[in-house]
């Protein structure tokens, strides 16, 4: 955030929330240290309820209730896939129930199920490990997809790997080349989607976030010394302007295609602040930690072109075909994006999930957008969060 001359606090602070970063900063210490646990606790910010009321149809209520059971199950997750072993078949929050559910194995034995339900999990029988689906995934990963494959990854409440075909490209015969080649990977389910993916860049509009030449991207999370925010935006030692046009930094890490990550360092009168912005809609929302939401959960994006907008978490790990390239491990969510929202910021609750790398569709007729997770971003630079 770079000061503006002569402006008071007040403007200063105003200006911090309308005119600058999409930035927003979690993880308590290093990106080396396990994330920080979900506070049951935490108070939700007007700005995540409010986005939560318009996109999801909950009333305040009932987007309270449903933040502090995804808190619970997000804490849960972890244990619960220890207690269930080698007859983990993965696991996803159930909006319904209020609920982490739980798969496992035939081979479960009665304790397992048991302690899984003392400890608050509901429990399905499935057919296959999570291993035995990520196994069958990386079959697929190996395989050259055709660009009337979206994408794929495992969906553990279906036990199956599904691959997503562009609907208007599902008799073309590359794809149907690649879906036979698919099946015979390991358990497989074929649905359609409406388009391919493609990213969220955006040509030069004046007055948003940052800008590397004539593209417009927008920042994720803040860490200490710069931010994190997609690859794609730019590549390593591309220089970097804020949204009144002056010098901020530039790209000093950056991986796209096969990852869509990067990371800008700030200095030139710019500061970093731990906050995710509401962009003068809403206020602006901090940031506790980065435990991961699990499949299921409730989840907001922040991006300099629309803003505020929520939805759930639909996969994780999931390879995304774009133009450019493949793309690995990323998060798809039911949470719309238009051009100029690449790199902005995936918040569930007040826990940092990732930054925006892609989707189809749009903020008006709907669609579907990706993520790179913000840990794995941490992990590969050695970053800290800068956290509230």
């Amino acid at each position: 955030m770079r000061r503006r001359t002569g402006l008071t606090h007040a403007v200063v602070a105003a200006a911090l929330l309308i005119g600058s970063w999409a930035a927003a900063g979690t993880l308590p210490a290093s990106a080396q240290e396990a994330p920080a646990a979900a506070d049951a606790s935490a108070p939700a910010s007007p700005a995540l309820l409010d986005a939560m009321r318009r996109d999801l149809g909950l009333t305040r209520a009932e987007a309270e209730d449903r933040l502090a059971a995804e808190r619970r199950a997000t804490a849960l997750a972890p244990t619960a896939r220890k207690t269930a072993g080698s007859a983990y078949g993965g696991a996803w929050f159930d909006a319904r129930s209020g609920r982490l559910t739980v798969a496992v194995t035939p081979d479960a034995g009665a304790t397992t199920v048991r302690n899984l339900r003392v400890s608050g999990a509901a429990v399905r029988t499935v057919e296959h490990t999570e291993q035995q689906l990520d196994t069958a995934k990386s079959r697929l990963d190996r395989l050259d997809a055709p660009a009337g494959v979206a994408s794929w990854a495992v969906d553990p409440a279906a036990n199956t790997v599904v691959v997503n075909v562009v609907e208007d490209a599902r008799t073309d015969n590359d794809v149907r080349a690649f879906v036979q080649k698919a099946r015979a990977a390991g358990p497989v389910t074929v649905r359609t989607v409406a388009d391919a993916p493609s990213t969220f860049a955006a040509g030069t509009v004046g007055g948003d976030p940052y800008y590397t030449g004539n593209v417009r991207c927008s920042i994720g999370f803040s860490v200490h010394g710069g931010f994190v925010t997609a690859g794609h935006c730019g590549g390593v030692g591309q220089q970097v302007r804020g949204w009144d046009g002056s010098y901020i930094g530039n790209f000093q890490g950056s991986s796209f295609p096969g990852n869509d990550y990067a990371w800008v360092n700030v200095g030139s009168g710019w500061w970093t602040v731990p906050v995710v912005l509401g962009w003068g809609t809403v206020p602006d929302q901090l940031v506790r930690g980065s435990a991961e939401a699990p499949v299921g959960a409730s989840i907001c994006r922040s991006g300099s072109t629309t803003r505020w907008h929520c939805g759930r978490v639909l996969a994780k790990n999931e390879t995304v075909n774009y133009a450019q390239g493949a793309v690995h491990q990323m998060t798809k969510t039911s949470v719309c994006a238009e051009g100029g929202d690449s790199g902005g910021s995936f918040i569930s609750g007040d826990q940092a999930q990732g930054v925006t790398s892609g989707g189809w569709g749009n903020c008006s007729s709907g669609g579907e957008t990706w993520f790179q997770p913000v840990n794995e971003i941490l992990n590969r630079y050695g970053l800290t969060l800068h956290t509230a």
